[in-house]
């Protein structure tokens, strides 16, 4: 296979947990070739001569195994995304306008006939934080507004409320507040913009303190590690890039039904990969822009989630031209 992976710059990788890089890895131990490009490298032109396809300013690379030159690029090149094997979309959020524009020139680029992973319209269609709204009986109580009155009345029922941007990542804008209602006023005009933008309210879980777990499902199936981010010190916030400590652990008993009911109807919309974020067996998020967690899973369970993931591609891909 030739696969393009359309990400953040390949410079910025931390490769020693880097989920993308993991995949390289993968894919290169196979013998697949790999070409990166970012979303602003993508065009399409409609000229005098008629309709060019989707074509993106592609390095294609190769992995060298050094920590720090981890890479080589080869050449540099434009080419038509219908021309790989398959085309990865991994870039980060946040989940932006110009996020959404990359989906509609990667969506057109199907139709020219290229296989796009996770498909561009279910990205669309499946924001990471209210996606979970689809599938009440697995959520806790939930409030998704941008009325500073709907916000104080949901903490007056439930006292302890966590509150969060809806377009954030790695935990960044999360709030909690607890029976007193310190700032919460302070709070939520700060995160609804006086109205002006939606947030999203939940109950606060105790359960954090023993993780917020990643599950990874990978071609509707789950993995069967999760991985466990931990809060630290006083931090409310599990997330790795907030300072959590990732334990992998077997997924429980509740952890498998909601993988195993949510995984076939996302993987049927076309979501080969999907990040499942589970406190005290409620559902939070559902991640599909850029699952990661691969890396540490393996490294503590042995279990070879890149190697799972990379026979999902090779099972669904089509040959180059």
């Amino acid at each position: 296979m030739h696969l393009l992976i359309v990400a953040d710059p390949v410079e910025s990788f931390k490769i020693y947990k880097d989920t993308t890089f993991a995949m390289m890895r993968e894919l290169q131990r196979r013998g697949h070739a790999i070409a990166v490009c970012e979303p602003r490298h993508l065009h399409w032109n409609r000229g005098s001569a008629g309709a060019a396809p989707v074509t993106a300013r592609v390095r294609d690379i190769t992995l060298t195994g050094d920590a720090d030159t981890w890479f080589k690029v080869t050449a540099e090149r434009a080419v038509p995304l219908r021309d790989f094997s398959m085309v990865l979309m991994r870039k980060d959020p946040p989940f932006d306008a110009e996020y959404i524009y990359a989906t509609h020139l990667l969506e057109q680029a199907e139709r020219e006939g290229a296989t796009v992973v996770n498909k561009p319209a279910a990205l669309r269609n499946h924001p990471e934080k209210l996606a979970i709204l689809e599938f009440p009986q697995f959520i806790g109580p939930t409030l998704v507004t941008r009325d500073a009155a709907d916000i104080r009345a949901f903490h007056d029922e439930h006292q302890d409320i966590i509150l969060k941007p809806l377009d954030g990542m790695g935990g960044m804008g999360i709030f909690r507040v607890k029976e007193d209602g310190l700032n919460l006023g302070s709070i939520s005009e700060t995160l609804n913009a006086n109205g002006a933008q939606t947030v999203m309210v939940q109950k606060f879980l105790p359960e954090i303190k023993q993780g917020d777990k990643r599950i990874l499902v990978i071609g509707g199936k789950p993995v069967p590690f999760s991985l466990a981010r931990i809060p630290q010190g006083t931090e409310v916030r599990g997330n790795l890039a907030a300072g959590g400590k990732g334990v992998a652990q077997p997924l429980s008993e509740r952890d498998r039904e909601i993988a195993e009911t949510l995984g076939p109807i996302l993987f049927a919309r076309g979501l080969l990969l999907v990040g499942l974020d589970v406190i005290g067996g409620c559902l939070t998020e559902i991640n599909v822009t850029s699952p990661t967690c691969f890396q540490e899973i393996a490294e503590q369970t042995g279990f070879d989630v890149a190697g799972m993931f990379v026979d999902q591609l090779e099972a669904n891909t089509k040959p180059a031209r």
